[in-house]
């Protein structure tokens, strides 16, 4: 309740949440919200303007441009999703593991995300996929060997300035068992830092697949997939823009979203972010008074 009360205040963070709940939305219920059958060939409608019918118009194969956007949210918004939840929760498991035992247990944990992290994301990736083939599954698959170790070194780093408070230690002392403190006390605390670590993920990784489907690398056809329809459109960027255009803004959106929702959920878990945030505002008015009073002056 506290978040969504700090949250509420930042009206962008709101609205960033609304996109965001409306994108996915659509995404899962495409089929009701497409007016068309996104792989419906119709060479007859070939590259047509947009029309009532077809609000977006027609690509090169006649085939709705809106229907086929609708379902380029599941492969590059909703997989992706799916993705950072699987190595959020691979990279928190390990990482409460490190932080909180340390010893043996840290270093071992640690040398393997170095291997992980010694390798650029997009290079490593590459060569994920090409052990694996092309395909979005196996882009899935490269985002969560590359992202675990890097969630499992953020949280390790997270849980360890809270492993050695006052109440965890006396808890430790009392008895209890290790797996009920890291749930009791450990997750409640570091719950906020991987909010906002996952929410300031996610922009990256649809950049990442949508790039990949550009380049040929990621969702085949005849799938739809946003990076892999501005590479349909690209023979016809100077005289149907338009088709660039809406899958191009639609990836512009919904990063920008979960990127400002990543700002507002990073200050409405801080308290204090709010009071900085707050003086600065404050320091800058003041400075801005102060500039007036020696105009007026001179």
């Amino acid at each position: 309740m506290r978040i969504l009360k700090n949250l509420s205040k930042d009206k962008i963070g709101i609205l960033s949440l609304l996109v965001i709940v409306f994108t996915i939305t659509v995404g899962i219920f495409a089929p009701i919200f497409a007016p068309h059958d996104f792989n419906e060939v119709n060479m007859s409608l070939r590259y047509a303007s947009s029309s009532w019918g077809y609000l977006l118009g027609n690509d090169h194969l006649g085939r709705c441009v809106l229907s086929r956007l609708i379902y380029g949210i599941r492969p590059s918004v909703l997989w992706v999703l799916v993705a950072l939840l699987i190595s959020v929760l691979i990279g928190a498991a390990l990482g409460f593991l490190a932080g909180y035992f340390r010893g043996k247990v840290d270093a071992s944990i640690m040398r393997i995300c170095d291997v992980m992290l010694s390798f650029p994301g997009y290079v490593m990736a590459l060569a994920i996929i090409g052990i694996l083939g092309v395909g979005l599954e196996n882009i899935l698959i490269a985002f969560i060997l590359i992202k675990w170790a890097w969630f499992a070194r953020l949280i390790r780093t997270s849980v360890m300035q809270y492993a050695e408070l006052d109440y965890v230690k006396f808890s430790k002392a009392s008895g209890i068992s290790n797996i009920k403190i890291i749930y009791n006390h450990i997750v409640p605390v570091t719950f906020s830092d991987i909010a906002v670590i996952s929410s300031s993920s996610i922009g990256s990784m649809i950049l990442q697949i949508s790039g990949f489907s550009f380049l040929g690398l990621g969702i085949q056809a005849p799938n739809a997939e946003w990076g892999m329809m501005l590479n349909e459109a690209r023979e016809v960027m100077f005289t149907r823009p338009e088709l660039m255009l809406a899958p191009g803004l639609a990836i512009i959106i919904v990063v920008s979203a979960f990127n400002f929702l990543s700002d507002a959920l990073q200050v409405a878990l801080d308290p204090k972010l709010v009071n900085s945030k707050n003086t600065h505002k404050d320091n800058l008015a003041l400075s801005r008074i102060k500039l007036q009073e020696k105009e007026v002056a001179k």
